[in-house]
């Protein structure tokens, strides 16, 4: 029986010629006690849907009823969940549930009223900290809050706006069962906006894409026993299967092509003595070695000296593309910043092309997970400081030539102009991806570069990564807590056991063919072997496990 019906709903912001339709004529039909997830890239109008639904908005055109009844205001029947938490900081987890039980239950007594809220609090394992303010919770946390504060208004429908995004990946593993096991105890009906493909499949009966138009596309039914276990998905052919077909699909209609070459290098050298020149990038370059020595990183503590990182040793190869992976907490980041020469090592040594890493240096490239441009420069003047100062003998045409090259190559030649500060997260980090190229280093270095984008863009910049990679043959190191990005750059992937005194527990040799896509990947009969090591070590490592020391793994000369 169907609980919710849209029809033919439009909706768009703005007037005249400024004004954009973001849903185009969606029908929809949603079962009661079926759990729905709608999937798409950011800007595709997912939020937008969601708020008709919640009664927030008011469509354009079409209708939308609940219960045969339409939607004209919000309602307690359907509870809403945002991306973010949206708690009263003044109150306690106890006192934001209640604000919810008030407004629905406003007779109840006091000892009901307590039994409720502590009921709700239960659902989502926060009785511990019940009587905590949310500046004493953890992202996780205060997310849980919401999810109960939502569970307390009884409602016939959840409706679930992206509330796992913010999160990292464990607490979003986490919650998302957390919230599996509420539907299945329930069976209340459950629409899921997100931007992730194993979340959608985890938790959905059915999948609908929403296009880029603003449409929504064919529902893919999720076929999968419940319960599902996220680890045994992983050898399930119809979860490959239909991960690959969603992952596909979303990557066709939602991945524009590559910016297509418009100019050349110039024939200019940095001071740090690399060829600039794409073209010339893999001809004559001599075999240069990043050699990780018995690296330890030690800081002071009013408790004595904590080892973070202990006896890290890798020798890595000219042009090889390493992943940096291990649960958070482990050092990843520590060990670029040592790399990086942005952080003073203890012991131990990082040499690079015969020369010990001291400071900062313009031949050792960093992308962090914060764009980190100047606001009052455009994208171009942002990618300019750098090239500017690594390339004083070439002339100004050249070094701007440097500059629009790189930008084209990651697709922003239409916003080179463009203030930092009027671009997306995504532009942001296109323009350091831009910037650290344009610099021609020795080494990249990159500390978990699209950890603040969704999942969709992260892709689209992945491939961008490749693409420019592929042209130049840096040496490079990626920082991440994401198997499938872990596995996709890399030629190796380094694994690092839980902290403090974390170090090398596994290097797993990544033999996939290159160039290498995403769709390629997913349908490479390896891929899930890989997948699965990675996955099976961090598990070992889950919840700051210390399991035994598996003998050391040394790298390749």
């Amino acid at each position: 029986m169907s609980i919710l019906s849209l029809k033919g709903v439009t909706k768009g912001f703005g007037t005249g010629l400024d004004r954009a339709t973001v849903l185009h004529e969606i029908d929809l039909e949603v079962e009661e006690g079926e759990f729905l997830a709608i999937l798409g890239f950011s800007g595709t109008g997912k939020s937008t849907l969601i708020n008709l639904i919640a009664g927030l908005e008011m469509p354009d055109g079409g209708t939308l009823t609940f219960k045969g009844q339409p939607i004209t205001e919000p309602g307690p029947e359907r509870g809403l969940v945002f991306q973010s938490y949206s708690l009263m900081p003044w109150l306690t987890v106890g006192g934001n549930v209640g604000l919810a039980v008030d407004a629905v239950f406003p007779r109840l007594s006091k000892a009901e009223r307590a039994a409720k809220i502590d009921h709700y609090v239960s659902m989502v394992g926060l009785s511990h900290a019940v009587a905590r303010r949310p500046s004493e919770l953890s992202g996780g946390m205060r997310q849980r809050v919401a999810v109960a504060r939502a569970l307390a208004m009884n409602p016939e429908m959840l409706l679930l706006d992206e509330p796992l995004s913010a999160l990292d990946a464990l607490t979003r593993a986490n919650l998302a069962d957390e919230i599996l096991e509420i539907w299945e105890r329930d069976k209340k009906t459950c629409i899921l906006i997100t931007n992730d493909v194993d979340e959608a499949i985890l938790l959905a009966d059915r999948i609908i894409p929403l296009n880029p138009d603003g449409t929504l596309a064919n529902p893919v039914p999720v076929t999968l026993p419940r319960p599902r276990d996220r680890m045994a998905m992983n050898h399930d052919e119809t979860f490959k299967k239909l991960r690959a077909d969603i992952t596909t699909y979303l990557m066709d209609v939602g991945i524009a092509a590559k910016v297509a070459e418009t100019r050349t290098l110039p024939d200019v050298t940095p001071i740090h003595g690399i060829p600039a020149a794409v073209a010339r990038a893999q001809e004559g370059l001599q075999e240069r070695f990043l050699n990780f020595s018995q690296l330890h990183k030690v800081y002071p503590t009013p408790k004595g000296p904590l080892t973070v990182v202990e006896d890290f040793n890798l020798k890595i190869n000219k042009g090889e593309f390493i992943s940096l992976i291990g649960h958070s907490g482990c050092g990843k980041s520590t060990v670029l910043t040592m790399a990086a020469g942005l952080n003073p090592i203890s012991e131990g040594a990082v040499v690079l092309d015969g020369t010990h890493v001291e400071g900062a240096d313009p031949e050792r490239a960093v992308v962090f997970q914060s764009p980190n441009l100047f606001p009052w420069l455009t994208a171009k003047e942002n990618v300019a400081i750098g090239v500017d100062k690594v390339y004083p003998r070439a002339s100004q045409a050249e070094r701007q030539e440097v500059v629009e090259y790189y930008l084209e190559r990651v697709g922003l030649a239409d916003s080179m102009d463009k203030g930092a500060a009027s671009l997306s997260n995504g532009m942001k980090q296109r323009v350091g991806i831009a910037r650290a190229f344009a610099l021609s280093p020795k080494l990249l270095l990159l500390d978990e570069p699209f950890g603040m984008l969704d999942s969709l863009t992260r892709w689209e910049l992945q491939e961008v990564l490749m693409e420019v990679w592929s042209r130049t043959k840096v040496t490079a190191i990626c920082v991440t807590h994401d198997v499938d990005e872990a596995i996709l750059l890399a030629d190796r992937v380094v694994m690092m056991t839980n902290g403090p005194q974390a170090t090398i527990g596994k290097i797993t040799d990544v033999e996939l063919p290159r160039p290498r896509t995403r769709k390629a990947l997913l349908e490479h009969p390896d891929y899930y072997a890989y997948r699965q090591e990675v996955l099976d070590f961090l598990e070992e490592y889950e919840h700051g496990a210390t399991p035994k020391p598996k003998p050391k793994v040394m790298a390749a000369e």
